[in-house]
């Protein structure tokens, strides 16, 4: 046959010699297999028939889109192609489609629906009588892929204030906890020292006069007046002082916390692709190990009985390894590809929170500022 390099194939399908070359001898072989035409339109077939010397007797050049199924006689013609005569061939022709691998049942679906959707129902009595029912199978099939699928995704931990705090290089949380309670220590303390100054001033006050009289005594309650109003004075100045040290703190910590989070988000980015570089690593694997295998399962095919046949049939099955293998990296890098533009979308969106975050806890210490100073600031303590 003579076509595409894909189709040429010389010299390999030969008869055995007849010996005396008698009368209409009949050359019993097994059939010449062509297994796959990529271009018939372009294909020929050549049949020649040879002396014992060598000399050739006849042939016959044959389109291949031409030729006609069944039992044909084919009249041979001279070398320089002039018509002969009397010698020709007597051939049984078989044209078939071509069918690749894991097509069949799809092909067989389309050339007899029939004996197909018979064949598919014995097939699920077989398998219901070995108590495999076929739905399970699809549906545990179903939830294998998507149990696979759900574990092979990654997602990066959500970025926010409170994680950046567990953050080990977070170092400014801890001296801004110390600021704010020594503060707190020293506001107890100089509470502590006005409510022993208050009690000592009042038990002087008090001290040998009836209790009916002191309800009525101006001195008393001139006292209490002007110590509640000390004492609410002192708390007002401590909450302004710690709400003022807290924004501050909040305001100061901005940057801090956007270092941070360019630090995290590096790293993440680093985890995403040590993640694409291992499954890219696992596919070439698997990709060798199926091309190994299609190898060792082309020699060992005993229907392939030459070694142009085998030679073909692995050609063509590297073929459509290739074409599959090339799509599943197209589809892993457009994968890799929506993942790494989710992970960069899912950044900016947490760096712009974070400024939200920080001018809305901001915006709380002021509200709740105004808020005090639009309430009553009359406070006691008993």
């Amino acid at each position: 046959m003579y076509g595409l390099p894909a189709d040429t194939i010389k010299k390999e399908f030969r008869t055995r010699m007849v010996p005396g070359n008698g009368l209409n001898p009949v050359y019993n072989e097994e059939p010449f297999l062509f297994r796959k035409v990529v271009l018939p339109d372009l294909a020929v077939l050549r049949i020649g028939v040879y002396e014992e010397s060598g000399k050739l007797l006849g042939q016959r050049i044959l389109p291949l889109d031409g030729l006609q199924a069944g039992y044909r006689h084919i009249s041979l013609k001279t070398e320089a192609n002039f018509p002969m005569a009397l010698p020709m061939l007597f051939c049984n022709i078989e044209l078939k489609i071509y069918v690749p691998d894991g097509f069949e049942d799809f092909m067989a679906m389309l050339s007899d629906p029939g004996g197909f959707s018979k064949g598919a129902e014995k097939q699920a009595e077989t398998m219901k009588g070995l108590g495999i029912e076929q739905t399970d199978a699809k549906a545990e099939a179903k939830k294998k892929k998507e149990e696979e699928a759900k574990k092979e995704e990654w997602k990066p931990e959500p970025i926010t204030i409170d994680t950046l705090k567990r953050e080990k290089t977070y170092k400014m949380g801890k001296k801004q906890l110390k600021e704010l309670d020594t503060m707190r220590k020293k506001h107890q303390k100089e509470k502590q020292t006005m409510q022993k100054n208050h009690c000592s001033a009042i038990e002087k006050l008090v001290k040998g006069k009836d209790k009916n009289a002191l309800i009525q005594d101006a001195n008393v309650k001139k006292v209490i007046s002007e110590q509640t109003a000390q004492w609410s004075a002192m708390v007002e100045k401590h909450r302004k002082e710690e709400w003022e040290m807290l924004k501050t703190h909040t305001e100061v910590g901005r940057d801090e916390f956007k270092k941070l989070i360019e630090v995290v988000q590096a790293s993440q980015v680093k985890q995403l692709q040590a993640k694409h570089d291992k499954d890219i690593k696992d596919m070439n694997a698997n990709q060798a190990k199926v091309s190994v295998e299609t190898a060792k399962e082309v020699m060992n095919d005993k229907a392939l009985k030459t070694k142009g046949d085998k030679d073909r049939r692995l050609r063509e099955k590297k073929e459509q390894n290739t074409k599959k293998f090339m799509q599943e990296r197209k589809t892993v890098q457009i994968k890799q590809g929506r993942e790494k533009e989710k992970l960069k979308v899912s950044h900016e969106k947490q760096v712009a929170n974070l400024d939200k975050d920080i001018d809305a806890t901001i915006e709380m210490y002021k509200n709740e500022a105004i808020q005090y100073d639009l309430s009553s600031k009359t406070e006691f303590y008993v």
